[in-house]
């Protein structure tokens, strides 16, 4: 329970629209979960940010909390956050070799921003290029991007991981880091 009330103590940017979800079932005995949506938050439209097409999907997300009281050997302890950041973004600039790099200091920077302490962190990127036929014909091509990340977090206070995951969604979305522009996320 206790668990629940940090996270419910995060802060979050105003751009993210945070939703609970269903938990996975089989993982851990206990777990709690989240969705997260970039919201466009300007009226006009306006892009901020490299790779962020007016008329796509901005990024979106999830954050696992998992609780096993017994412990996992191969958590290294008895909570793990999972977490996915996906975002659509310019397939000129998803195609830079150093992007997966990138994106993984990005969730570094982040994690460490915010102040979120942790150990046995793992984690993919992965590009996906799409392109449209038939009625669904578009001239543009594009990119999705994902970075999956799992990690330990040392302490039972949460609220900072989960602000740094929304952090990094919106750097994955193209937006800048943005500590100051945060506010407590209300139950």
């Amino acid at each position: 329970m206790a668990a629940l009330h940090s996270l419910r103590g995060a802060a979050a940017r105003p751009e993210i629209e945070l939703a609970e979800i269903r938990a996975p079932q089989l993982i851990a005995p206990f777990a709690v979960a989240l969705s997260g949506d970039v919201q466009d938050i300007l009226p006009d439209g306006v892009v901020h940010g490299p790779g962020r097409p007016a008329d796509r999907h901005h990024g979106d997300g999830r954050f696992v909390l998992l609780h096993d009281p017994d412990g996992n050997g191969s958590w290294g302890g008895s909570f793990r956050i999972v977490v996915l950041a996906r975002s659509t973004m310019d397939p000129e600039l998803a195609a830079d070799p150093l992007l997966p790099q990138v994106m993984w200091d990005w969730l570094d920077d982040a994690l460490e921003m915010c102040g979120a302490e942790n150990h046995m962190r793992a984690g993919t990127v992965t590009r996906a290029l799409s392109h449209s036929f038939g009625v669904l014909d578009d001239p543009h091509e594009s990119v999705e991007v994902e970075l999956r990340a799992s990690w330990t977090p040392q302490g039972d206070d949460f609220s900072s991981h989960l602000t740094a995951w929304t952090e990094l969604l919106c750097m994955c979305a193209g937006l800048e880091p943005g500590r100051e522009r945060i506010s407590v996320v209300k139950s």
